[in-house]
């Protein structure tokens, strides 16, 4: 849906000012690429995605668009001064930038009781702003990506994944996570229709790339992370978590990373899982790569028995492991109709061959003595 353009007063009247320490605005996007964009024909009109929680829907799009035409002009400041560097805009507050809006547009609206998400398009006045920004100053480049990394919250108890459905407390505490944590800038999708026909939580925890891509891209990011939760123990008292990290771009996995974290005494679920969330934006695009950079000579071995139904369900898992970049070698030490149990020589650490284990639906269990290959769900399609 296409809202026709509002005149700048009305634009002022809805994204009014609103105080309160319970908004939380969780993050607006940067400007959008593709054909069609009203930039293209007006330096002086940015288009951004917005997305925002907090106490009721009207005041989450109230602080979204806030957040959005901000972010719209510091493109327009980008273009202006020839799109080779990053600018540092002038000191404006909110007012001061909505005074510069000539009129702005609104399609894709999504919205919940308390979270809003939209395209908004937003025309500022030409020469009003070129004298604004006059004095803006070059910045140095950080070297983030302009674009967001999309976050897929996956919640696993008692060997059921949730995704989109309720109630997930791994989505939840992703949603609560501030804006400008972390060394990129993260969003979570909304999981509107659109959202949920993409991608579901079994294809998700198969790893289906082509359908996790697709999920980014419509959510304004070129990489999507499936951050899958395990909680460790009771769900009323957790003994911890463990996260596995799966980093996907161009139709195809490209990283993936386990992260631990143990409970605190009498620490909650709740906030046992804000404080994982805290700790893995932390590590996205440095911790992880210095470690599996540490970790890639080391070398491995375990023995494992395998479930199977009978000979020809032991020749595709066999495939399957040896499809996996960590495993070196497979070698079969008894065979019966309804299990194998083979040795796994494997290279790097053992949470990079359980998360990749995980990709193909096989969960690594640590057993005594011997370690146990757990099927998660139907074997990814070649």
């Amino acid at each position: 849906m296409t809202l026709p353009r509002m005149p700048a007063g009305a634009g002022s009247r809805r994204c009014g000012r609103v105080a309160g320490w319970a908004v939380l605005v969780v993050l607006a996007l940067g400007v959008m690429k593709g054909p069609g964009r009203a930039e293209d024909a007006d330096p002086f009109s940015a288009t951004v995605a917005v997305d925002a929680t907090a106490d009721t829907v009207a005041t989450a799009r109230d602080m979204a668009r806030l957040d959005g035409q901000r972010r719209a002009l510091a493109a327009i400041a980008e273009r202006v001064a020839g799109g080779t560097t990053p600018v540092k805009l002038p000191k404006l507050d909110d007012q001061a930038i909505t005074g510069l809006v000539l009129s702005f547009e609104v399609a894709n609206e999504r919205m919940s009781a308390v979270r809003y998400a939209a395209d908004c398009t937003f025309h500022f006045r030409p020469e009003e702003t070129r004298r604004v920004l006059g004095s803006a100053a070059p910045a140095a480049a950080s070297g983030a990506s302009a674009k967001p990394v999309v976050v897929v919250p996956l919640y696993q108890s008692a060997g059921q994944p949730r995704l989109w459905e309720d109630p997930n407390p791994w989505r939840q505490a992703w949603e609560q996570l501030p804006p400008g944590t972390g060394p990129v800038r993260v969003i979570v999708p909304l999981g509107d229709a659109g959202d949920i026909a993409a991608v579901d939580a079994d294809k998700a925890l198969a790893g289906d790339a082509a359908a996790l891509t697709a999920l980014a891209r419509r959510n304004g990011g070129d990489e999507l992370i499936v951050m899958l939760a395990t909680p460790r123990g009771p769900p009323d008292q957790p003994s911890g978590v463990d996260v596995t990290v799966r980093r996907y771009r161009a139709d195809a996995p490209v990283e993936s990373h386990v992260e631990k974290l143990t409970a605190d005494p009498g620490e909650s679920e709740s906030a046992l899982l804000r404080r994982a969330v805290t700790a893995v934006v932390s590590d996205i695009g440095t911790g992880w790569k210095n470690a599996a950079a540490a970790t890639d000579d080391q070398e491995g071995s375990l023995t494992a028995i395998l479930p199977i139904t009978g000979l020809d369900d032991w020749v595709r898992a066999r495939e399957r492991l040896a499809s996996v970049p960590e495993i070196r070698r497979i070698d079969l030490l008894s065979l019966s109709r309804e299990e194998a149990k083979i040795e796994i020589g494997y290279g790097g650490n053992i949470d990079q061959l359980k998360a990749s284990l995980a990709q193909i639906s096989l969960d690594l269990e640590h057993g005594d003595p011997l370690w146990r290959l757990a099927r998660t769900g139907p074997a990814p399609q070649p």
